[in-house]
């Protein structure tokens, strides 16, 4: 008997384990109860709510022990992190480009850790949530907590639309996989409500807040991407129906009594609006009022019986039939259907396929005393539904499936309802015979309706349908008799009717705003915000605040009431369901098409204030700086290597300076702080394409003249993501505190700058450690001729007082002997004859004449005086084409004997520093290799201006500003072979006699 056990539990062990998870516990109970036939061990989990149901099941030709378990709706919900969660400690339009994260509400965390330790001893996952949008998002926030804990569990999606027997076997013998597709709209769509909504949430509320304070203090003023095009529905049939004017009418009726039959025939003309002109006919008439039957028609009549049952006409009919509002409705289906007693309640589609069994769904209702026999009578003729025409391929129309008379109050309204209508629209249409008159008085024709219903048919089981008899007398052609009644009766046009919820349902619909699963919710937003009331009769009525808000908007010229940005976006999430678009594509397209929309609003919100004032009374002036005078100052740079957070550009508390701050501090406290040389710093409108994590946005730089390497102009747009090495090293950024993934590290990308039109391409974001000397890996460039485009597809901003040149080479120039006989022939790197153009434009260069390639091929510049000032012995020509650093030249002295060699191991070139400026005439060693190829060493040569010539180089590691300033210092004291002070030199002009704080030039600079 122990080896028995002992050999039982073994087996037990053994067996396959298998998490199910439902979307909500009553629906674990009653599948498991269908999987097990009833014989279910329950247990408790974490959560209270959400229990576990064990038991057996046959599965992948095994059996197994299967676990079924629930969460309660979303798991996961979205939201912002550090500042941005706080509403005055950013400014909204940067909530467009916030980071978002996915977390787990306090109230879940239960249920989530449930998941994770039943996740543990299971080597399977199924999912059962709902089958539709929003369940298939729950089921990968399932998968993303189970995975988090065992990568590589095997996870299956089971497909159903009722908690049936014959359905959720099915469901288990065809598992799938999960729709990512599916899930991802559903990301995309929460995203984007979550950054439109909380933008202009906070823009309204905190401004009207302060500009109504007597009305508003206490109010959420919120907006909704969806509620607001449903509130702007309410507002234009309100204001159509204020706009209405009253016409008056006048017309014509007839009546002929014969037998207690009393006939009324109506006008042919209707009625005229002209009540002279009505006068002459009427009198006309009665000058001979004597009736002539011109025609008799009789035809079979049917009223057609419903189709079948979709979640917006449930919606409407219960609104209209049973006066039950759509958020209650949709709440009683979700817990009928739960229970098993009803179909999906969520659902596009209005017609039966074959594969559903009619019969037996009829079959179950026969035994109810009120439908049960007119059941038995749709069996009996056998079933027929009146099919529409739309599916949305996952769930059947909503029906009954099993009969249920335990139900009391508005459930048992809505569980009727449902199943009359099933049973009506399997039936047959009601048939009657109509009959129609024509008569002729004076030549004006009138005409009158009979009907006598000859069979009810779905009129039987489905009351909420009205179809009498109209009784009319016996006419023949020919036919002559007086009226009983001629008169001339007065009447007025009438306005619309105010928007019912069904009717506001259907215009939802109509354009695109919601799904079925989430007009009510929409509806009961607008009211429960005071945009809107209800009338005792169900019609709806705006209110001041909804007035105001849809009235300012539409001041501005804005759609914003409109359904069709909504619309637009409902279309493309359709799209990424099917795979035509990416959740990114969306994202991108709808964040852009909002976030104009709101600086264009922010801008114009005073029309707001002037709109609400008239129904809220006088408003307070808001003082308060526009949005967009402070938009720079929240504007995330790029991503905290660290916490993952945005680092914003801020300014320092003192004004003096700029760096980059996390917005997880306190908690994360790393930041970047830029040298007190960088004069301004702001905000590019341009994306790094290689940093990664991305966004990383370029900065525009505004440099203090001499405090940055010569290959960077003072004015100056570059990535401090990683790839542009040659800022990197200038603003002394370290690899720890710019740390990317490891997708970045092999990638560079050229930065976009200004000022000169050329700038610096590094290597990866990984710098050495080696601060002696500035080293890059190989770069790749695209240079073209004419107007140079980065890789980033933003053009290059070009160097004041150049007309003529429209980009700056890049190439550095290089001694090299040529071979033609006319040395002073300068030749561009096509080995072509240069032209000689002259700069026009107004600047510190007008009138400098210039060489540069005749055909714009190869990028060539040199400046003649450059050339002139060479030795005639040798020609400065580009090394290579598109790699020219036209404010170096080569140099033949040679200030040491010891080679000193580049990181391709080439002995360096040896250059001068021509740019103006505190390093003019320095010399330094670089890669005698064009950029492109070489290897971007770069090295000073501090001790070739000594006069003791020694032989050991000193290299500056670019950015250090203090000791630049000691090389200068020590170059003029050894110049000068004393040590009395020198006269001072400007650090901007060059002039001797003053210095830069004095110069007369320093903002041209």
């Amino acid at each position: 008997m122990v080896n028995l056990s002992a050999s039982l539990r073994n087996a037990v062990s053994t067996m396959t384990r298998i998490l199910n998870v439902a979307e909500k516990n009553d629906a674990a109970k009653s599948l498991a109860e269908v999987l097990s036939r009833g014989n279910f061990r329950r247990r408790e989990g974490r959560s209270v709510y959400n229990k576990i149901y064990e038991f057996e099941y046959h599965l992948f030709n095994k059996n197994c022990i299967m676990s079924m378990t629930s969460v309660s709706g979303h798991l996961l919900g979205m939201e912002f992190t550090g500042l941005y969660k706080k509403w005055t400690m950013c400014n909204p339009v940067s909530l467009f480009e916030a980071t978002i994260q996915k977390y787990c509400p306090p109230d879940f965390l239960n249920i989530k850790k449930t998941l994770e330790e039943e996740i543990r001893k299971s080597q399977v996952l199924i999912i059962w949530t709902d089958c539709d949008r929003e369940g298939e998002n729950i089921g990968f926030e399932i998968i993303q907590v189970c995975q988090a804990v065992k990568p590589n569990i095997n996870i299956y999606r089971a497909r159903f639309s009722e908690i049936t027997p014959q359905a959720v076997n099915r469901a288990c013998q065809n598992l799938a996989a999960p729709d990512e597709n599916v899930s991802m709209a559903v990301d995309a769509r929460m995203e984007l409500d979550l950054r439109i909504g909380a933008a202009f949430t906070r823009f309204q509320t905190l401004r009207l807040q302060k500009v109504f304070p007597e009305v508003l203090a206490e109010h959420l003023i919120s907006y909704g991407s969806c509620q607001f095009p449903t509130l702007g529905f309410v507002v234009e049939r309100y204001k159509q129906v204020e706009a209405f004017i009253a016409e008056p009418f006048w017309k014509l009726k007839v009546t002929h009594k014969v037998d207690d039959v009393v006939a009324e025939f109506t006008w042919q003309r209707k009625h005229l609006f002209d009540y002279l002109v009505c006068l002459v006919f009427y009198e006309h008439c009665l000058e001979s009022p004597t009736a002539v039957v011109s025609d008799v028609k009789s035809r079979q009549k049917s009223k057609w019986r419903p189709q079948p049952l979709d979640t917006v006409e449930l919606e409407k009919l219960a609104s209209r039939k049973l006066k039950i509002g759509a958020k209650e409705t949709m709440k009683i289906a979700e817990k009928l259907y739960t229970q098993g007693i009803i179909s999906y309640p969520r659902t596009e589609t209005n017609m039966f396929t074959k594969e559903i069994d009619l019969n037996a769904l009829i079959g179950k209702q026969t035994e109810d005393p009120a439908w049960g026999a007119f059941a038995s009578r749709v069996l009996e003729d056998g079933p027929n539904p009146r099919n529409g025409n739309k599916s949305d391929q996952a769930h059947p129309p909503i029906h009954p499936t099993k009969y249920c008379n335990s139900l009391q109050g508005n459930e048992k309204k809505i569980y009727e309802f449902i199943v009359r209508h099933f049973l009506a629209t399997c039936s047959q249409d009601a048939k009657g015979h109509e009959t129609t008159v024509e008569i002729e008085i004076a030549q004006e024709k009138f005409t009158a309706n009979g009907l006598m219903i000859l069979a009810k048919n779905y009129l039987e089981v489905y009351p909420y349908d009205k179809w009498s008899d109209k009784e009319i007398s016996i006419y023949q052609v020919g036919q002559s008799f007086e009226p009983t009644s001629l008169e001339m009766l007065s009447g007025k046009t009438s306005p619309p009717s105010l928007l019912s919820e069904a009717d506001l349902i259907s215009l939802m619909e109509k354009h695109g705003i919601g799904t079925d699963a989430t007009h009510a919710e929409h509806i009961e937003t607008i009211k429960s915000r005071n945009y809107v009331g209800v009338r005792d009769d169900g019609r709806f009525v705006p209110g001041h605040l909804g007035m105001g808000l849809v009235e300012g908007y539409d001041a501005m010229g804005f759609a914003m009431s409109k359904p069709n940005l909504r619309a637009e976006l409902e279309a493309d999430l359709k799209k990424v369901c099917e795979g035509q678009k990416t959740k990114e594509d969306v994202l991108q397209a709808q964040i852009r098409n909002y976030k104009e929309v709101f600086i264009k609003a922010v801008e114009q919100a005073r029309k707001i204030d002037e709109a609400l004032g008239n129904y809220l009374g006088e408003s307070v002036p808001y003082t308060e700086s526009t949005v967009s005078d402070n938009m720079a100052t929240v504007e995330s740079v790029k991503r905290c290597p660290k916490c993952n957070q945005d680092m914003l550009l801020r300014q320092r508390k003192d004004g003096k300076g700029y760096y980059l701050g996390c917005i997880g501090f306190p908690e994360c406290r790393n930041a970047i702080w830029f040298p007190d040389f960088v004069l301004k710093v702001e905000v590019d409108g341009t994306i790094c394409p290689r940093c990664q994590p991305g966004p990383v946005h370029l900065l525009r730089f505004k440099f203090r003249p001499g405090y940055v390497p010569p290959m960077i102009p003072t004015e100056y747009v570059g990535c401090i993501g990683g790839c542009d090495t040659f800022l990197m090293e200038a603003l002394d950024i370290h690899s720890s505190q710019n740390r990317q993934t490891s997708s970045s590290l092999n990638n560079r990308t050229p930065s976009t700058h200004g000022d000169s039109g050329y700038g610096s391409e590094g290597s990866n974001n990984s710098l050495g450690n080696n601060r002696n000397s500035f080293q890059s890996q190989r770069t790749n460039r695209n240079i073209t001729s004419g107007s140079w485009q980065s890789k980033r597809g933003e053009p290059q901003m070009k160097k004041p007082g150049m007309l003529n040149v429209q980009s700056r080479p890049r190439t550095a120039l290089n001694n090299r002997d040529g071979d033609r006989s006319d040395a002073t022939t300068i030749v561009c790197g096509c080995n072509v004859d240069a032209i000689l153009l002259t700069v026009r434009k107004e600047g510190p260069n007008t009138g400098r004449q210039f060489y540069k390639c005749n055909s714009n091929t190869c990028d060539f510049f040199l400046w003649a005086d450059q050339n002139s000032s060479s030795t005639t012995s040798s020609s400065s020509f580009p090394s290579n084409p598109g790699s020219s650093r036209p404010q170096y030249r080569s140099s033949h002295s040679n200030a040491s004997e010891q080679t000193v060699s580049c990181q391709c191991n080439l002995e360096a070139k040896h250059l001068t520093v021509q740019k103006e400026g505190p390093n003019k005439g320095r010399k330094f060693f670089a890669c005698p290799q064009s950029r492109d190829v070489g290897c971007n060493f770069f090295q000073w040569d501090d001790n070739s201006t000594s006069s003791g010539g020694g032989n050991s180089y000193s290299s500056q590691r670019f950015g250090n500003h203090d000791n630049n300033r000691h090389q200068a210092k020590k170059q003029k004291t050894n110049q000068s072979g004393e040590n009395k002070r020198a006269s001072p030199k400007c650090g901007i002009c060059g002039t001797i006699g003053h210095t830069k704080r004095t110069c007369p030039h320093k903002m041209d600079f």
